[in-house]
C-alpha cells in the first residue's frame, strides 16, 4: 500500500505540472465556439460549477492506477506489481484477463445520482473506455467489453449506459469520457512492433493503413457513444498524446516526447458528434484549438482567476481509481476548493473511483453528505455565479458575483469561530447596500472607509448560522 501511495503521488506530482502549464500558459491561446448551439451549451455548463467524475474499470480488482502500469515507461506510476512484475508480456495477458472475472454485483447508478445530486452535483463524467481499452458499454468494435464479462449476463451488463439514465434522470448534464489512445486494439499496439511507450507503437505515416483502422475504429466508437445512448452534452476526450503533431507544444515537457502525427480527424468526429448530439461540447483535452472548449487542468487549481471557460478535475482521495484504503480528504477541505475554483471563474470536477463491487466506499457517501448540507445552505454563492478577477482572494476569503450580489466565502479552519470583524479592501458600497450570512437574514452592521468595508458579526449570528466549514456574506449594492 505504502509503494502504491508513492506511485500515485508521482503520478499526481506530474500531472499538476503539465495541466498548470497548459491550463495557465496556454489560456490565451483558447478557440471560442462559433456554433451557437454549442456555445448555449457552453453557457449553461458554466452555470452548474460542481460535477462527478468515475473512473472504473476491470482495474479496480486489483487496486491499482488505472491502465498505467500497462505502459511500458520508466515512470512511477508505470510501475507493475505481482507476478508478472519482470515479465511485461505475461503482465498484460495477466491484466487482461481481468475481464474473465469482473462482476460487480453490487452496482446500483441511481444510489451514486442520488447520493451526488444530494451533494449539489449537477453534471456527470463516466469513464466509458480508458487507455486500457476495456470498454464500460456495448461496443460492436471489439470484445474487450464489460459485455463479455461474468457481468456480461446482468440486466444491467451496459454499465454505461445505465449510469448516464440515472444520472439523466436526476437532471444531470451527461459527459462520456473517452480514452483517443487504446492499448488494446492491434491498431494502436500493434503486435509486431512491442510498444515502447504511451505512444502507438508504429509511425503512423510509415503504416499509413493501419493507421486509418485505428481512425475507423475510434470513429465507429465515439459515434456508437454519440447515437446510442442517449443525450450527451459533453464528450471528453483523454490522452492528448493523440493528436496532430502540428498542435505540439514544445514548451509543455510532456509533450516533447510525442514522436510523430497522430492525427485521428478530429474535425470529422466532431461534425458527426453533433449531428447526433447537437450543441456537444468536445473537450479534446490539452489539444489547443476549436476541439477544447473548455480547458481542463488536473489535480490543480489555477493560481488566479482565469476568464475562458475551465474545470478542474481532482480526486475526492489520492488516487483516480479504486483502491482499497483510500485517503479521503475531508470535506472542509473539499468545500474550500469548490469555492476556489468557482470564485476564479471554473467548474469543480471531482472524481470517485468504484470498487470492484460496484460501489463507492462509505466515507465517500459521508463527504458527499456533508458537502450538501453546506449547499444546502450556501449554494446560491456557487450556482449560476461569476469568478472574481478584482477582489480577492484576500487571505481566507474568495469571492463570487451574481449581477450586483458579491457572495464573500470566509474558508475557516477547523475549530475556527467566524471573527466578529471581517474587512475586505477595494470594496466601496453605496449607503443602500445589504450585508447578511447566508442560513441568516438578519442584516449585519458595516461601514466603508478608505476603500475597504468592515463587516461587524455578532456571536450569536454565527451561532445560528449551520455548518461552519465555511461562512458566505452575501452582499447586495442597490
Amino acid at each position: 500500500m505504502k509503494q502504491l501511495l508513492i506511485f500515485s503521488l508521482a503520478l499526481l506530482i506530474n500531472q499538476v505540472v503539465f495541466s498548470q502549464q497548459h491550463a495557465e500558459q496556454n489560456h490565451s491561446k483558447y478557440v471560442p465556439p462559433t456554433d451557437p448551439l454549442v456555445q448555449q451549451k457552453l453557457q449553461q455548463w458554466q452555470t452548474v460549477k460542481f460535477g462527478l467524475l468515475m473512473h472504473w474499470g476491470t482495474y479496480s480488482q486489483w487496486g491499482i492506477v488505472e491502465s498505467w502500469s500497462l505502459c511500458p515507461e520508466d515512470e512511477g506510476w508505470c510501475e507493475r506489481r505481482g507476478p508478472y512484475a519482470n515479465d511485461w508480456y505475461g503482465y498484460k495477458k495477466a491484466y487482461e484477463n481481468l475481464q474473465s472475472t469482473f462482476n460487480p454485483t453490487d452496482f446500483n447508478p441511481d444510489k451514486w445520482a442520488t447520493a451526488a445530486k444530494a451533494a449539489g452535483m449537477k453534471y456527470l463524467v463516466f469513464t466509458t473506455k480508458h487507455h486500457d481499452g476495456f470498454c464500460m458499454f456495448d461496443t460492436k468494435q471489439t470484445d474487450y467489453s464489460v459485455m463479455n464479462s461474468p457481468f456480461g449476463k446482468n440486466p444491467k451488463a451496459n454499465i454505461a449506459n445505465e449510469v448516464f439514465k440515472s444520472f439523466r434522470d436526476q437532471d444531470f448534464m451527461i459527459g462520456a469520457y473517452f480514452s483517443k489512445p487504446d492499448w488494446h486494439t492491434p491498431d494502436y499496439w500493434w503486435p509486431y512492433f512491442p510498444p515502447k511507450d504511451r505512444n502507438s507503437s508504429y509511425p503512423p505515416k510509415k503504416y499509413p493503413e493501419k493507421w486509418e483502422k485505428f481512425k475507423t475504429f475510434t470513429y465507429n466508437q465515439i459515434e456508437e457513444l454519440m447515437r446510442d445512448y442517449g443525450k450527451m452534452d459533453i464528450l471528453w476526450l483523454d490522452g492528448g498524446w493523440v493528436r496532430p503533431f502540428s498542435t505540439i507544444d514544445t514548451s509543455v515537457s510532456w509533450q516533447k516526447t510525442i514522436p510523430f502525427d497522430q492525427d485521428i480527424d478530429m474535425p470529422k468526429i466532431a461534425a458527426m458528434a453533433r449531428t447526433h448530439q447537437p450543441g456537444l461540447l468536445v473537450v479534446d483535452r490539452t489539444v489547443t484549438g476549436p476541439y477544447e472548449n473548455y480547458v481542463t487542468p488536473e489535480q490543480q487549481i489555477p493560481s488566479h482567476y482565469m476568464p475562458i471557460p475551465w474545470e478542474t478535475c481532482l480526486t475526492m482521495g489520492d488516487s483516480w481509481s479504486y483502491i482499497p484504503k483510500e485517503n479521503f480528504k475531508p470535506a472542509r477541505k473539499l468545500i474550500h476548493i469548490l469555492a476556489d475554483v468557482v470564485s476564479k471563474n471554473g467548474n469543480l470536477l471531482l472524481n470517485i473511483a468504484p470498487s470492484p463491487q460496484g460501489d463507492f466506499h462509505p466515507e465517500a457517501y459521508d463527504r458527499l453528505k456533508e458537502i450538501g448540507n453546506w449547499m444546502n445552505v450556501n449554494s446560491e454563492a456557487i450556482y449560476g455565479t461569476t469568478g472574481d478577477k478584482d477582489l480577492g482572494p484576500q487571505g481566507k476569503l474568495v469571492f463570487t458575483h451574481k449581477g450586483k450580489t458579491i457572495y464573500a466565502i470566509y474558508r475557516a479552519e477547523e475549530g475556527e469561530a467566524l471573527p466578529v470583524k471581517i474587512e475586505i479592501k477595494n470594496l466601496t458600497l453605496s449607503k443602500k447596500a445589504s450585508i447578511n450570512l447566508l442560513g441568516n437574514k438578519d442584516a449585519l452592521r458595516w461601514s466603508t472607509e478608505n476603500g475597504t468595508t468592515s463587516i461587524v458579526v455578532p456571536e450569536k449570528t454565527t451561532k445560528l448560522v449551520p455548518n461552519s466549514y465555511a461562512y458566505v456574506f452575501k452582499i447586495t449594492d442597490f
